[in-house]
């Protein structure tokens, strides 16, 4: 074999080698963005801020504090609505499903007009196997706020994963990507592409 047939079967085997790589790589990351939209959390939920859907065993210390202090105050003041939206936020990073509802809904109780809070209801429902009870709570925040990104991405997910309505559900996402063609998605990829990867 001559150096130059040598140093051609070299290449090959480098070439080969890359594409096996490229492949693995792009079959981690389809995975990878498939599980996120599988178990998605929202886009933007308590005011503004993204929260992980990771479980946690157990309560720091400084949650057990907020929870404690916050159960206090709407046990002594229960028209204290902020306090109730805080109980709410604290039980929905510690998912602690039934009480977030129940904080939540003692909120929209004295102020039916919070469209974050219904969005985070909404969640919670998803969470606890109600998406029945998510849709209605994200169809209340869109009918208050046409507009809201974390709401209709949330129904889309429900309507997709959870009640298998591909249709609609893709339908509420073209309805997002037509007010704002770059909504994303909570890793970051645009809403418009997960359309195409759910088709």
């Amino acid at each position: 074999m001559t150096d130059s047939e040598s140093t051609a079967g070299m290449v090959k085997k480098e070439i080969v080698f890359i594409a096996v790589l490229i492949a693995l790589v792009a079959g981690f990351l389809g995975g990878v963005i498939y599980s996120s939209f599988k178990n998605p959390v929202q886009v933007v939920n308590k005011g503004g801020s993204t929260s992980g859907g990771g479980q946690q065993s157990s309560l720091t210390e400084e949650q057990a504090r907020s929870i404690l202090q916050l159960e206090q105050e709407v046990a002594a003041n229960p028209t204290n609505g902020g306090a109730w939206t805080s109980l709410g936020n604290v039980y929905y990073d510690t998912n602690q499903y039934a009480k977030s509802i129940n904080a939540y809904k003692k909120s929209l109780e004295l102020d039916p007009k919070q469209v974050d809070v219904w969005t985070d209801l909404g969640v919670m429902y998803r969470r606890s196997k109600q998406p029945q009870e998510a849709l209605k709570a994200f169809d209340r925040a869109i009918s208050l706020d046409p507009t809201t990104e974390p709401a209709r991405f949330n129904k889309g997910v429900v309507l997709i994963y959870d009640l298998n309505d591909k249709p609609a559900g893709v339908k509420i996402w073209e309805e997002l990507v037509a007010m704002n063609p770059e909504a994303r998605a909570p890793n970051g990829q645009l809403v418009r592409d997960a359309i195409e990867a759910v088709k």
